[in-house]
């Protein structure tokens, strides 16, 4: 039996999901998350094979929470369910233990196909995906992301989806005056001079789900 955990910050998405996968032989929704802390410490509780992991949630995100969990937990899978995304937050994803990607849209045979797949130690990348991330590859211009840090892009990302200086120092366990360095240390890096900057910026890139830059 494979034992799923399902992090998303929408009940609709979480409850919809659950009911799929509880109707399908050998797979089991062992529990439901809403953000990242919760995913984490649902994770380090009931130890599930699979936790399908949104990434713009509030609190820490799907991002810091797939890294805590890839390495704090071999046997759990990490597999990204995700509206819109980015080249470089891909990357990323992948470099902190993500296993795999799969689109919101996406049909159920493909969602049990991919936790099948991750579950049995291989990667899994919905082809939708797949061809948007080469295709960025060839087309798009440099992402002044790629030039973050681990963290500078976590706090970037926190920024982008409307939280808080004193909310992210309380999600990341950081003094609201590191918070702040690592605000500026992104804004000189990136030549913006805003959080409001920064957000269209961020926008642009992929950093919020469904968005698309069509100029």
């Amino acid at each position: 039996m494979i034992k799923v955990l399902i992090a998303d910050d929408h009940h609709l998405v979480r409850t919809s999901i659950a009911h799929l996968l509880d109707a399908e032989d050998g797979i089991t929704v062992v529990a439901e998350a809403a953000d990242g802390e919760d995913a984490v410490a649902k994770a380090r509780q009931l130890h599930p094979d699979v936790v399908l992991m949104d990434i713009r949630m509030p609190g820490i995100g799907g991002l810091e929470a797939t890294r805590k969990i890839a390495k704090s937990m071999e046997d759990c899978r990490v597999l990204v369910l995700t509206a819109f995304l980015e080249e470089t937050f891909a990357q990323r994803l992948l470099d902190v233990g993500a296993c795999g990607f799969i689109g919101k849209g996406a049909e159920t045979p493909e969602m049990i196909q991919a936790i099948r797949t991750v579950f049995a130690g291989k990667r899994y990348v919905s082809p939708a995906i797949a061809q948007r991330l080469v295709l960025s590859k060839l087309d798009a211009p440099v992402n002044p992301f790629d030039d973050l840090s681990q963290r500078e892009l976590q706090v970037a990302v926190m920024i982008v989806n409307c939280q808080k200086v004193s909310d992210i120092s309380d999600s990341l366990f950081l003094s609201p005056k590191t918070v702040n360095t690592y605000r500026y240390r992104i804004f000189e890096k990136l030549g913006v001079n805003s959080d409001v900057e920064l957000t269209h910026l961020g926008l642009r890139h992929g950093l919020v789900d469904g968005y698309q830059n069509d100029a």
